[in-house]
């Protein structure tokens, strides 16, 4: 593996089996992170720790900062390099996964947390006579049981939701004339329990808006997928066509074949018959030739004693 570039100061740790708290990086650190990308990369494969992980999420909120500010000297760009700028920012600090990965593993956070916190919203606010038993508390098995994500830790939780709070305040700030739209419905509960963090507002806005690009990707490539599925359509149906013709082509040869074989079969037996009436009479003819020279020879016969 090739060796990294060096990273900004002031640079995280890279164990990866230490839980340690995000770094404060300013913008001023975020323009050293170069678009370039070493040729030779050699990627990590397998589960994402959880310091890779909150380096993830440290990349993820600084290039939405970063995006959010509009510069002429770093214009952002959308699409690929973007996860480009995460990957190279995730390399300098130690977390040696692609573009694709992080891509991956950021829409597999939002998922889990949305699944947290409407767990955690929903089971709070019910009426319910039994006792609310929250996510921070449960075991695996209980996770499992209430189809919950059973590895997600409060670090990454409140860092999930310290990105997507402040994404959710910087579209909300051009629209503060505005009336703001209703959160009743969408109020988190307090912590229940010392392992629970703190959850401020809803971000459902948030998560659309950060999942828009790998909606507006996703729906390209299913426009890609459905033009080609077109053309293989139109493909098959065109084989189908040739297919039908050449099946309805070889069954009228058949029939003329089968057709020529039936005349030349009617020709042979006229022949056969042609020749066997030949042959009747000539052995008609024969016999009456040979009764008519036996005739002539008795005559003969019985001229020559009447002679004597």
């Amino acid at each position: 593996m090739s060796n990294p570039p060096p990273p900004p100061p002031p640079p995280p740790s890279t164990h990866h089996h230490q839980h340690q708290p995000l770094n404060i990086i300013t913008p001023a650190t975020t323009s050293a992170i170069t678009m370039t990308s070493a040729p030779n990369r050699e990627y990590r494969k397998g589960n994402w720790t959880i310091q890779e992980t909150l380096t993830l999420i440290t990349a993820k909120r600084l290039d939405d900062e970063r995006r959010a500010k509009p510069s002429t000297s770093s214009p952002s760009k959308p699409g690929e390099l973007r996860w480009k700028w995460i990957e190279n920012y995730c390399w300098d600090h130690g977390c040696f996964r692609s573009q694709n990965q992080c891509n991956d593993k950021w829409d597999n956070l939002l998922r889990d947390y949305k699944k947290v916190r409407q767990y955690q919203s929903s089971h709070s606010q019910s009426q319910s006579s039994h006792p609310f038993l929250s996510y921070w508390s449960m075991e695996r098995h209980q996770r499992k049981l209430h189809n919950l994500p059973t590895n997600m830790s409060p670090e990454v939780f409140e860092a999930l939701n310290d990105v997507l709070q402040r994404k959710l305040n910087t579209q909300q700030q051009p629209h503060l004339h505005q009336p703001s739209f209703s959160q009743s419905s969408e109020q988190l509960p307090l912590k229940t329990d010392q392992n629970a963090p703190e959850i401020d507002a809803p971000v459902t806005v948030s998560e659309e808006s950060d999942s828009s690009e790998t909606e507006s990707s996703e729906n390209l490539d299913s426009k890609t997928k459905r033009k080609k599925v077109r053309k293989i359509g139109s493909s098959i149906m065109r084989s189908a066509s040739v297919l039908a013709q050449t099946l309805r082509s070889c069954e009228e040869n058949k029939e003329k074949r089968h057709q020529q074989v039936m005349e030349l079969e009617h020709r042979r037996l006229q022949i056969e018959e042609t020749r066997n009436e030949v042959n009747r009479k000539g052995i008609t003819d024969l016999v009456a030739a040979m009764t008519n020279l036996s005739g002539a020879i008795q005559s003969l016969i019985a001229n020559h004693y009447d002679q004597t």
